[in-house]
């Protein structure tokens, strides 16, 4: 077990090691930040001077070698647009987008085990049927634009939940079901494929003969054993939804790590984009890792050689 968590621990910081390097390049393909800080009339020699003071005039691949100098001194830059430490700026949002994304896949792992139950329960039925139906639906729409539509509905026609903002519990209503349906489709059906596996195995037939109450059998038995590939897929959705808040805080005018990210895109701020990058990175590659270090905990059969 130690090996194993070891050698996932090493993948890890590969994978958090390459995400650095993709975002390193894109961010420098968004433009060039010293025309916006340089005044309109600004000679070739003053661009030259400001490309010089923040390192743009070195290659490429030397930049990304002070970047990562830097980064293992805990140093991420300093943002271009507020003149603040990067790394602050982006700690100072991270609650909101770690509220919204843990919100979601709470409600999303909630709703979607026991809509999966009901359903592998009441197969073939309206019930097993409609609700499938629903959530695919939920599936296909994309994040932004259920976002839009549950504000046209219950911020403009009902007038019910705020559309944007971080002010209440009121405000995280809409965006954390905009974020977390797609991910409940999901949770949805790994569950009643598990579930309709589960109830068809021989102890399962086994404690029926024995006259054990059906709820015992199901909540008790089947559900834990059932839960091993839904815990593989919660780990992804947990990436998913952390990282896919990116477009929901735009849609909602959530104060997160997504809205930053974006403002900083258009400022090209590099030094934003990447403590926002990796460290939303560090979270969601840190989920997978947990995850897969609870199957020895759920199903005592496996064991990592």
């Amino acid at each position: 077990m130690l090996f194993y968590f070891f050698r996932r621990l090493g993948r890890a910081l590969v994978t958090i090691v390459g995400i650095s390097v993709i975002v390193f390049v894109v961010a420098r393909l968004s433009g060039d930040p010293t025309l916006q800080l340089a005044p309109e009339d600004a000679t070739p020699e003053e661009l030259a001077q400001i490309r010089s003071e923040l390192g743009l005039d070195k290659p490429i691949w030397m930049q990304y070698v002070v970047f990562v100098e830097h980064v293992a001194q805990g140093d991420f830059g300093t943002s271009i647009r507020y003149q603040q430490p990067a790394l602050s700026l982006v700690l100072s949002v991270l609650p909101a987008t770690l509220q919204l994304g843990l919100s979601a896949f709470v409600l999303s792992t909630i709703v979607g085990v026991l809509l999966g139950v009901v359903t592998a329960l009441k197969r073939d039925t309206w019930i097993d049927s409609g609700l499938r139906g629903v959530v695919v639906v939920g599936q296909a729409a994309p994040s932004f634009w259920l976002g839009m539509m549950l504000i046209l509905l219950f911020s403009v026609e009902l007038q019910w939940l705020p559309s944007s903002g971080r002010m209440s519990l009121a405000h995280m209503v809409l965006p954390t079901m905009a974020l977390a349906l797609s991910s409940v489709a999901v949770v949805l059906r790994l569950t009643r494929s598990a579930m309709l596996e589960t109830m068809s195995a021989d102890y399962i037939r086994f404690l029926r003969s024995k006259g054990m109450s059906k709820s015992l059998i199901v909540w008790k038995h089947a559900l834990r054993n059932a839960s091993i590939p839904v815990i593989a897929v919660l780990g992804l959705q947990l990436s998913y939804l952390i990282g896919g808040a990116v477009i929901v805080e735009t849609v909602f005018n959530w104060p997160g790590v997504g809205r930053l990210m974006v403002e900083a895109l258009n400022a090209r701020d590099f030094a934003v984009i990447q403590a926002g990058a990796l460290l939303v990175s560090f979270f969601t590659v840190g989920a997978n890792l947990l995850v897969d270090l609870l199957f020895g905990l759920v199903d005592p059969r496996i064991r990592y050689e």
